[in-house]
């Protein structure tokens, strides 16, 4: 299977904790392809679309190389590869912190008590340029993985790793001390887009604009008085504006909206002290604006 010069290009991590996610987003956005076991090349079949799948840490050169037009990778790998790129699009998955952990029975508690410690990282650029803000002097030791051991073996007196739940520095023994970088999937692109390749990239992001803003919201049903009407709009404004249906029963409209998942059930609340009922929830699968 050879690449189309004239699709666009998008490098995915194979396999990891970016793969489901990006692979959701891509799918939700319409675009219909196959995944098959050990093939690192798909082609949409309805969007001028090929999906090169890569290890994470190569998606920021496929990008700068050109070999990609488009990378998903979290904003850790991109802050690490220290290349500049175009960034496009924040996904909100794989969210999870790069911080800084010591031994429970280390007593370190500030940032300063790291001066002259040795830290275990697999992001030493990061580190560094963190490090250099806060003006510690600390060895940063480069390690592939496991940095969570580097405290036990006595390699390291600290670790600055990924931390999602936490339940792998519990394990270890480790608390967080500091947050160096709070990240999550992010859509990038070269800095340059070829002026061919635009208006497929401008449609990608435009779909997949459309699956996030419905993420975000709920598509709501209600009755309620009449007279109600304009309270409860100015509870759930939607885009513009709610619909406003007469109902059969005198005196009651039905009105249709969409509320932020964020604010759902403050809102709900809200509408119910107003005189709102038979209220009806949905999920939205795109919202375009």
């Amino acid at each position: 299977m050879k690449l189309n010069g004239n699709n666009l290009k998008i490098a995915i991590q194979k396999k990891g904790n970016l793969t489901a996610g990006s692979l959701d987003i891509l799918k939700k956005a319409g675009l219909q392809f196959e995944v098959l076991e050990n093939r690192l090349l798909s082609s949409c079949e309805n969007f001028p679309l090929e999906i090169i799948f890569v290890r994470d840490d190569d998606i920021p050169e496929y990008v700068k190389d050109g070999i990609a037009d488009l990378g998903i990778l979290g904003i850790d790998v991109l802050a690490e590869s220290q290349l500049k790129f175009k960034k496009l699009l924040d996904l909100g998955f794989s969210r999870c912190k790069l911080q800084i952990a010591v031994p429970r029975d280390s007593q370190m508690t500030s940032l300063s008590q790291l001066n002259n410690k040795r830290i275990a990282t697999s992001f030493p650029n990061i580190l560094r340029k963190f490090l250099k803000k806060k003006k510690i002097k600390a060895k940063i030791i480069k390690v592939a993985g496991s940095v969570e051991i580097a405290p036990i073996v006595g390699s390291a007196d600290a670790i600055c790793d990924l931390v999602s739940s936490g339940s792998t520095l519990k394990t270890h023994d480790l608390v967080p001390t500091k947050t160096v970088l709070v990240s999550q999937a992010t859509l990038v692109s070269k800095l340059i887009i070829d002026p061919d390749k635009q208006t497929k990239v401008s449609d990608l992001l435009r779909r997949i604009k459309a699956v996030l803003q419905a993420q975000k919201t709920k598509y709501i049903m209600l009755n309620a008085p009449k007279n109600k009407v304009n309270a409860i709009a100015k509870i759930i404004p939607g885009t513009k504006s709610p619909s406003v249906i007469p109902l059969n029963k005198p005196g009651w409209v039905a009105m249709h909206s969409v509320v932020e998942e964020d604010r759902f059930w403050e809102t709900l609340d809200k509408l119910r002290a107003v005189g709102a009922r038979s209220i009806l929830v949905l999920p939205i699968e795109k919202m375009i604006i």
